[in-house]
């Protein structure tokens, strides 16, 4: 038997994802009644239209979000997010800085790493904005060392954002590592004997796109 664990939030008109960021527009480029005149009668399209920045839903980041001359999306490679043997965390909920502690032991080299902190609960809420849990940079330097293919966390950011620092943003992308941010769901998935999907549209000079991120479990 196989089983599918979305890990995605929905993507919705007016949504807000980080306080400062538009949310998406969300319309018709071509209604089904305005494409009546170019079909046979009874044959209507729609064809959407949407406007938002990248930073929209549950996105993947690429070294290119914050390098310059980093991988852009389209450089990303498949094996490092798709298929990928993953492994969940669970952070200490009285906690919010997540240090190395939490991996200690863990054999993560070439997997996809996620952190589940339960900050997804207050996804539509005005709290999901304030007091997120986040990883310490000693932790990214820890996962950075191990080995892993990619990280995700499950709330509004994975570093501190109560300053202009983002460490975490740096060592990870800086060593090729994608983060995943606004995961949901992470407490339907086992510890571990699951593949992990996050592949987002390849799109060159662009850093960070949604995705439809799932997990694969073979029970």
């Amino acid at each position: 038997m196989t089983r599918f664990v979305d890990l995605s939030h929905n993507v919705e008109h007016g949504m807000i994802t980080y306080k400062g960021l538009p949310a998406p527009i969300i319309c018709d480029s071509l209604s089904r009644e305005a494409s009546k005149p170019y079909y046979a009668e009874g044959t209507t399209f729609h064809i959407g239209k949407i406007e938002m920045v990248a930073n929209t839903g549950t996105y993947i980041d690429s070294p290119f979000h914050r390098y310059a001359d980093g991988n852009d999306l389209s450089e990303l490679s498949l094996e490092t997010i798709a298929h990928v043997n993953g492994v969940v965390f669970r952070a200490n909920p009285a906690r919010r800085a997540i240090g190395p502690e939490v991996f200690a032991g863990a054999e993560v080299r070439g997997k996809a790493v996620l952190v589940h902190t339960g900050w997804a609960r207050h996804w539509g809420s005005e709290q999901y904005f304030d007091g997120h849990p986040f990883l310490t940079a000693e932790a990214a330097e820890w996962l950075k060392a191990a080995g892993v293919s990619l990280v995700g966390i499950d709330s509004l950011n994975i570093d501190d954002t109560s300053d202009g620092h983002r460490p975490v943003h740096s060592i990870l992308l800086g060593a090729d590592i994608p983060i995943i941010e606004h995961m949901c769901n992470l407490e339907n998935l086992p510890e571990s004997g699951f593949k992990l999907h996050s592949v987002p549209v390849k799109v060159c000079r662009f850093g960070t796109f949604p995705v439809r991120a799932y997990a694969v479990i073979e029970t």
